[in-house]
């Protein structure tokens, strides 16, 4: 036993040693975003796709491309338009004329790292074309299958100001990504860092981080293996029964007819009702999330734990995947609307609500 423990103290130490090496490389590139950095790499190690969601100039897309250079991945942007066809991101059937025959010239999609620019301007077509890599890792050209890279990752940008010319992307679609992410604007020493990034005595948010530089040669230390030993290292984490119940929980609130039905009043359905059905956070949720967010939920937790050394999870892990995990999995009714309240309010009533183990 002694044994194991020390073991695994050791993997967790090189794993933080790891993670402290690849947010120092990203700080060359990007200042603060502290929590956007952690939740890129948390998609990693979970292989899971990302959305973010933030106005322009917030450094999202010069996140992920130095995000794909620390890790010698192969990476593809695609921007996203209200013209963009299917085969321009899958590939399509080309007809060669000195053989006579059809070939497949492959598309964008088929690298380690996607970039959708502006996900949320394609019509609904592109959207099934994407859903279809998201969820299976493969494509479909003409009548064949042709599997993706492994890893395959897509992080997904949209504007949330601009309205025009852009469609609203598919609950099937939405459910697809590990995490929505809000990137925020930086902080005012953030942003006097990002103007004068020579200047002394203006430290950088990432301890020892060499001075800022677009033109800075990123190094890949993030490869195949660093990314397996930091699975492995992720997969050690133990999980005890009472926090897994408590992220069952945590779910199952968001389903208010499930819960209604099956549940009966249980302490879940209890918390969420308040004094009556009406009164109580179910007429703000039209539809819950589907298992798949407590699958998310329980990889991100054991991450969480990772990021900080522990070798175990707690409810404090749970509530801070909760809120990137389910903010885009819950679909709020017009009262949410009308009462000014966003998922991320009705995720953190929930988290008030349900018993903490």
């Amino acid at each position: 036993m002694a044994q194991q423990t020390a073991d695994l103290d050791a993997l967790l130490a090189g794993a933080r040693n790891l993670l402290d090496s690849c947010r120092a490389e990203l700080a060359k590139r990007v200042i603060g975003q502290r929590e956007m950095i952690d939740g890129l790499l948390m998609a990693l190690i979970a292989r899971g796709h990302i959305l973010l969601e933030g106005v322009p100039g917030l450094a999202k897309t010069l996140a992920v491309k130095s995000l794909a250079e620390i890790t010698g991945l192969d990476f593809k942007r695609i921007q996203f338009t209200p013209d963009l066809l299917p085969a321009d991101v899958t590939g399509t059937m080309v007809w060669e004329q000195a053989t006579g025959k059809f070939s497949v010239r492959r598309g964008p999609v088929f690298a380690n790292v996607i970039l959708a620019d502006e996900i949320n301007r394609a019509p609904a077509k592109v959207q099934s074309a994407l859903l279809e890599a998201m969820e299976e890792h493969q494509v479909t050209i003409g009548e064949d299958s042709y599997p993706l890279p492994d890893p395959f990752f897509v992080l997904a940008t949209q504007n949330p100001i601009e309205h025009e010319g852009t469609y609203t992307l598919p609950e099937a679609e939405l459910d697809r990504f590990l995490l929505k992410l809000l990137v925020r604007y930086p902080s005012p020493e953030e942003e006097l860092r990002i103007l004068r990034p020579e200047a002394p005595g203006l430290m950088n948010s990432f301890a020892g981080a060499p001075t800022l530089s677009r033109a800075s040669v990123l190094a890949p230390v993030l490869g195949a293996a660093q990314l397996e030993s930091l699975r492995a290292a992720a997969d050690a984490i133990r999980i005890d029964d009472k926090i897994a119940e408590y992220i069952v929980s945590v779910v199952a609130v968001t389903r208010p007819s499930i819960a209604k039905s099956s549940m009966g009043r249980s302490h879940a359905d209890t918390a969420a009702s308040g004094k009556t059905g009406r009164e109580g956070l179910y007429r703000y949720i039209s539809f819950g999330a589907s298992p798949r967010a407590s699958i998310a939920l329980y990889r991100c937790c054991r991450i969480l734990a990772l990021f900080d050394g522990r070798p175990f999870v707690t409810p404090e892990d749970v509530k801070t995947a909760a809120l990137p995990v389910l903010r885009h999995r819950i679909v709020l009714s017009y009262e949410a609307e009308a009462d000014g309240l966003d998922t991320d309010a009705v995720v953190s009533r929930i988290l008030a609500f349900v018993p903490v183990p």
